[in-house]
């Protein structure tokens, strides 16, 4: 039943997907009136379907749409949208829009724009956290402005280092360099690949840590009450510094451990004035030391893992604060019961170091029974843009450990039937079947030396780039754009027209 007063009454979701789905459930489950909006190539997307209403924002490039703040604003001035939430990626961490939210009055779900801008800086965000008596992975103090500066930050710190880009994250002007001699290819490399992703080409240096695990927490800061965490995530399977399996809790994450985590998760959202749902990520090495990473102030893609071991809706507590609203969530009420893991379904072909694989879905079967949660954004038929991530859904099993865990994702993985473009699956499959995974014995560069897998080509982002933009040029896509879509409205078809490269291949493992 719904709330008698829900905090809003109408809340648009500046996003796509499943994300897009997600939050859409939680506000029916609230009594809320979900707005979609959708670029030209959303026309038909699942999200636009299940939404009380659908606006149009644009051309399917997201700059001209989804990171449109213009486009998204007017969207929620037609719409009567009271508040705006942007799921993750496009504008949840752009403090720009938040305060642009503020200035047309409308409610950001999400922290103040002061946090968001405070963490978005990677440089400021070493800084403040080491203020905060935060620990963190050595590295340079500021900017890496030159190959020369790296090479001399490198030798004082010691090789092999990590340069990440400033303003983002995402795997994106991230280079690994071992030797004096990578170091100029390196920087080029790494900066150009940031600039393009972020429009600002300023990297950073860390010590990498060689078979380092990747443990995030989930902070939760309701205004009523100290912040508080609600577990750790274990998200070390990775490729090309892209996560694509989870679980919580860690299979390395003692009570004592969890604490000390949580408390320094909890200071790092207190050093910056947070409010809502975010993430503090950190690099264990292999004495169990932590070192914080960064902050990821948005939802997670993976937080159905947390809510499957805690129970707790971690979007309608994002709602709720926003509205000003107690959350219900207290620290000592928080307990972790069971194992949860999630495997990202991508249409991506991992034999062919995991390129993008856009196309229909001819046959779509998802999985079911005790444990298991789907969380799709495609149906049977469905054409999978060219333009945005190839994801097709988040699979979650719960157990009441981590053995029956990893059974019942095996035994759902089994029954997924995806046929028409490749898929994730049959990687998936093999890392639930690998005895080390089964151990427990997890590492950043766990795919890399799974057996029968290929090394990521350290240039595989940009040959993702070509592959993309040559199927793009195979396209021609006519520009029609209606005025508005209301629910009953949104079968009408948009089709692209035009020569496509069609994906025949059956995937069914």
């Amino acid at each position: 039943m719904a709330p008698p007063h829900p905090p809003f009454d109408k809340i648009l979701i500046a996003n796509r997907g499943e994300i897009a789905l997600r939050i859409i459930r939680a506000c029916r489950e609230m009594g809320i009136r979900a707005v979609a909006v959708f670029s030209e190539a959303d026309r038909d997307a699942l999200h636009v379907r299940r939404a009380d209403e659908a606006y149009p924002i644009g051309p399917p490039e997201a700059a001209a749409s989804y990171l449109s703040m213009d486009r998204i604003i007017e969207a929620a001035r037609r719409s009567g949208a009271e508040a705006i939430h942007p799921g993750y990626g496009f504008l949840s961490e752009n403090a720009r829009f938040a305060e642009r939210c503020e200035t047309e009055g409308i409610v950001f779900i999400g922290p103040p724009a002061t946090a968001i801008a405070a963490m978005g800086d990677k440089v400021k965000a070493r800084a403040l956290m080491e203020k905060a008596g935060v620990p963190l992975v050595p590295g340079s103090k500021g900017p890496v402005r030159s190959a020369q500066d790296l090479g001399k930050e490198a030798r004082r710190i010691g090789y092999p280092v990590l340069l990440k880009a400033s303003a983002g994250g995402g795997g994106r002007g991230m280079r690994v360099v071992r030797s004096e001699q990578e170091a100029a290819s390196a920087f080029a490399q790494a900066t150009s690949e940031a600039g393009n992703a972020f429009g600002d080409s300023s990297v950073y240096m860390e010590k990498y840590i060689e078979r380092g695990r990747h443990i995030e927490v989930q902070v939760l800061s309701d205004p009523r009450r100290p912040s508080m965490h609600l577990g750790e995530r274990e998200c070390s399977i990775q490729r090309r510094h892209q996560k694509l399996i989870e679980e919580s809790p860690s299979p390395i994450v003692d009570a004592a451990r969890r604490a000390a985590l949580g408390d320094t998760a909890v200071r790092a959202a207190d050093a910056v004035g947070y409010r809502g749902a975010g993430t503090v990520e950190f690099l264990v090495d292999g004495e169990g030391s932590f070192y914080f990473m960064e902050m990821n102030t948005r939802l997670q893609v993976e937080h159905p893992v947390t809510e499957m071991v805690t129970g707790i809706d971690l979007v309608k507590a994002q709602i709720l604060i926003a509205a000003g609203r107690d959350s219900g969530v207290k620290q000592e009420d928080i307990r972790m019961e069971g194992w949860a893991i999630e495997c990202r379904i991508y249409a991506e072909d991992p034999d062919r170091g995991f390129l993008p694989t856009p196309g229909r879905i001819e046959r779509l079967r998802v999985p079911g029974g005790p444990g298991i949660r789907d969380d799709g954004g495609v149906y049977e038929g469905y054409r999978l843009p060219i333009h945005y991530d190839p994801l097709i859904s988040k699979l979650i099993a719960w157990g009441k450990d981590r053995e029956e865990a990893i059974a019942r994702m095996s035994r759902a993985l089994d029954e997924y039937v995806v046929e028409g473009v490749p898929t994730t699956i049959g990687f998936h499959q093999r890392v639930m079947r690998d005895e080390r995974f089964r151990r427990g014995e997890l590492h950043t560069r766990f795919i890399e030396e799974m057996d029968g897998h290929r090394p990521d080509d350290p240039d595989r982002a940009r040959l993702e780039d070509l592959a993309l933009i040559a199927a793009a040029l195979a396209l021609r896509s006519p520009r029609t754009q209606p005025t508005r879509i209301i629910a009953s409205d949104t079968r009408s078809a948009w089709t692209l027209a035009g020569r496509r490269r069609q994906h025949e291949t059956r995937n069914r493992r």
